[in-house]
C-alpha cells in the first residue's frame, strides 16, 4: 500500500473503470476511482446497452457474468437476455450469420428466422423484413442503472469514488507511477489504471505511452413509450439499441462524427441532422412505431483504435484499458481481466494477446487519414 493509502487508483468512472474497481474491492484491494465529472456521464451511460460481443476473447466470460450481475452487484442492471437481428435482404442475412457461427463455436445457439417469424416475435416490425436471427445469448441492460450499480457495489466493498476531480498529471519515482496529480491534490498509488475512454490517449501521453485512438460522437434517439415487445433487444438496418422496460425505443448506429478531445474538454453534443437520419432508419426497422415521437437525443464520446479492438495491457505498474467503443457490454469481463492484470500481471480466464498495445508498433504515421477519420468528417464504423 502506498504512503497515501491507495493501492490502486483508476482514472475513469465509466463502466470499465468501475467494474475493475468493483472486482478489486471485492478482493480487499484499496482502490480509488477518479472521474472529471460524474460516473457514466460519457459513453458508458449513453449507449445501446448491448451485452454481446461474439468476436471478443472476453465473450465467454461476458456471457457467463451478465445473467448474474444483479445478484453479484446487489443492485439492478435491468439485464434482459437474447437478441434478434433483422435482415432486409439476402446480403444482410448472410452477413449477420457470422455472429451465429462465431457463437456456435463457443457453445451458444441461435434460431434462424423467416419473415413470418420476424412478424411474430417483433410486433413493431413491418412486411419488408427478409428474415433474421434469434441469438440465444447476449441481451441488453440499462447503461445508467448498471454504471450506478458498479459504483455502489464498489463502495459497498470499501472502494472510494472521487467525482468532479480532474487529472492534471502524474508523479513518478524509480520508473514507476507513484501518484496522480489532480485539481484536488496528489493521490498516491502503487498501481495506476487508465480507463478514461477518449481521454486515455492524452493521459497516457503524460507517461510517454502512445495509445493510438481517435474520438467520435455517437448519437442515439429515444422515443415515447410503446407496447412492450416479447424480446426488447432488436437490431437491424445498421442500428443497435433496445426497448426499455418502460417501452421507449433507445437506438443509435452511425454515422459517427470524428471529433477532437483534448485533456478534460468534451466536444459539443447532439446534432439535429443526425437525429433525423436515425429516426428515418428506425422507422424502417419498426414501421409500426413510425408514428412515435422522438422525446430526446443522447450523444456520447467514444474512442476507436486503428483496428477497432480494445487495448487491455499492463506496462510496468500502469494498466491501460481502452475498449474501442464496446466497453459497456464487455465491462463485467473486462473488469475481471483488469483485476487479474493488476494483481498478477496476467489474465487467468482469457487470452488477451490480441489486446496488447505492441500490435501498433509499426502503425503508419498517417493512419488517421488512411482510415478517413479526420476531425469533422462523418462516416460509419464497420
Amino acid at each position: 500500500m502506498s504512503e497515501k493509502g491507495n493501492s490502486v487508483v483508476i482514472v475513469g468512472g465509466g463502466a470499465t473503470g468501475l467494474s475493475a474497481a468493483w472486482w478489486l474491492a471485492q478482493d480487499g484491494v484499496d482502490v480509488t476511482v477518479i472521474d472529471k465529472g460524474i460516473v457514466g456521464w460519457e459513453a458508458s451511460g449513453r449507449n445501446g446497452g448491448g451485452c454481446s460481443h461474439h468476436f471478443s476473447p472476453l465473450f465467454a466470460e461476458e456471457q457467463r457474468l451478465w445473467p448474474q450481475m444483479d445478484a453479484l452487484l446487489g443492485y439492478p442492471t435491468e439485464f434482459q437476455p437474447q437478441r434478434i437481428r433483422i435482415a432486409f435482404d439476402e446480403a444482410q442475412f448472410a452477413l449477420y450469420a457470422q455472429a451465429m457461427r462465431n457463437a456456435a463455436h463457443q457453445g451458444f445457439s441461435s434460431d434462424i428466422l423467416n419473415a413470418a417469424d420476424i412478424r411474430r416475435l417483433v410486433p413493431l416490425a413491418g412486411e419488408d423484413a427478409f428474415g433474421g436471427y434469434l441469438y440465444k445469448f447476449g441481451g441488453h441492460a440499462n447503461p445508467h442503472r448498471t454504471v450506478q450499480a458498479y459504483a455502489w457495489a464498489m463502495q459497498d466493498h470499501g472502494g472510494r469514488l472521487m467525482q468532479h476531480t480532474a487529472v492534471e498529471g502524474f508523479e513518478r519515482s524509480g520508473g514507476r507511477v507513484s501518484g496522480v496529480r489532480t485539481d484536488r491534490g496528489v493521490i498516491g498509488c502503487d498501481h495506476l489504471v487508465l480507463a478514461a475512454g477518449p481521454q486515455t490517449r492524452h493521459l497516457a501521453a503524460m507517461l510517454d505511452i502512445d495509445v493510438p485512438m481517435v474520438a467520435a460522437r455517437a448519437e442515439m434517439i429515444v422515443t415515447e413509450p410503446l407496447p412492450l415487445m416479447p424480446i426488447g433487444g432488436v437490431d437491424g438496418n445498421g442500428l443497435y439499441g433496445r426497448q426499455t422496460l418502460r417501452g421507449n425505443l433507445a437506438y443509435g448506429g452511425g454515422p459517427h462524427e470524428w471529433v477532437e478531445v483534448t485533456g478534460n474538454k468534451v466536444p459539443p453534443r447532439a446534432s439535429t441532422p443526425l437525429m433525423r437520419q436515425l429516426a428515418g432508419r428506425l422507422a424502417r426497422l419498426f414501421p409500426r412505431a413510425a408514428h412515435a415521437r422522438v422525446l430526446r437525443s443522447w450523444a456520447g464520446i467514444i474512442e476507436n483504435t486503428p483496428d477497432g479492438r480494445p487495448v487491455i495491457d499492463r506496462i510496468g505498474n500502469v494498466t491501460l484499458a481502452t475498449l474501442s467503443s464496446i466497453g459497456f457490454g464487455l465491462s463485467p469481463a473486462s473488469g475481471h481481466a483488469i483485476r487479474d492484470l493488476v494483481q498478477t500481471g496476467a489474465c487467468d480466464f482469457a487470452d488477451l494477446s490480441s489486446f496488447r498495445l505492441e500490435r501498433f508498433a509499426q502503425l503508419e504515421p498517417d493512419w488517421i487519414a488512411l482510415q478517413g477519420w479526420q476531425t469533422g468528417q462523418s462516416n460509419p464504423i464497420a
